[in-house]
């Protein structure tokens, strides 16, 4: 199960932080403050790291030969990538966030 959330779960989190940065754009920019942004992607970065981690558990317990075991552990590595890959396309967004303001007009 836990190669599952690495495969669907950290690129959906990755599309879900990039609407609830823009859904907080207007209201950091009435505020003047980018606290919600940051913590909106604080948040998400920290499961979608979260779900890495455990996708790399899941690759590194299946060490030994097999075709069964093969498999497990190519869709282990295979999670570990997608979830790390979605941690980074977080990260960039904060990055941007962090420096381009809300208020751009």
């Amino acid at each position: 199960m836990r190669i599952f959330l690495g495969l669907i779960v950290a690129p959906s989190l990755a599309l879900a932080c990039q609407g609830a940065m823009l859904a907080l754009v207007a209201p950091s920019c009435s505020a003047q403050t980018r606290v919600g942004i940051h913590l909106v992607a604080a948040g998400f970065l920290a499961v979608t790291v979260l779900l890495a981690l455990l996708s790399a558990r899941e690759w590194g317990t299946h060490r030994a030969a097999g075709a069964p075991l093969a498999t497990r552990r190519f869709l282990g590595a295979c999670a570990t990538a997608v979830a790390s890959l979605s941690a980074l396309v977080i990260l960039m967004m904060w990055f941007a966030a962090w420096v381009l303001s809300p208020c751009w007009q």
